[in-house]
């Protein structure tokens, strides 16, 4: 009998902003996808990829505004041309749902997936702001909004 995998070892763990930024830079196939929502997106700004020639991939795991999962996400990350073997980095706004993205499309038979820990804007700092404490933007990594 086979000892249940636990749910850390169901997915290929989690990588800082940094980490995610350098495998991005260095291996072509690499691809960010951010799962956050459109208003999301608009409001508080995506990473920018322009300096490698990337784009980060736009799904959002849970549909705005019922949050509910979305049940299309991985045949639009098919289609976005994601394919088993291809390193998938997943961010969100702190790192929870796209932990579950990840966890979700290693199932899918994808990846080997990545959780960007501290997501776009990380956890909320002392004045509860997010963006300063950990996170894409507080790494100092690029970004835009729109």
């Amino acid at each position: 009998m086979q000892a249940a995998r636990s749910e850390v070892d169901s997915y290929a763990g989690d990588v800082s902003p940094s980490e995610a930024w350098t495998k991005l830079q260095s291996d072509p196939a690499a691809l960010l996808i951010d799962v956050r929502t459109k208003p999301e997106w608009g409001f508080v700004g995506t990473a920018d990829l322009s300096a490698v020639s990337k784009s980060p991939l736009l799904i959002s795991w849970q549909v705005y505004p019922e949050m509910t999962v979305n049940p299309q996400f991985a045949d639009e990350l098919r289609a976005k041309g994601a394919a088993p073997g291809q390193p998938l980095f997943f961010l969100c706004r702190s790192g929870a749902r796209s932990r579950a993205a990840a966890i979700a499309m290693t199932a899918a038979g994808l990846g080997p997936c990545y959780n960007i820990a501290g997501g776009f804007e990380g956890d909320m700092d002392g004045a509860k702001q997010r963006g300063r404490v950990n996170g894409w933007k507080a790494a100092g990594l690029a970004w835009s909004q729109s």
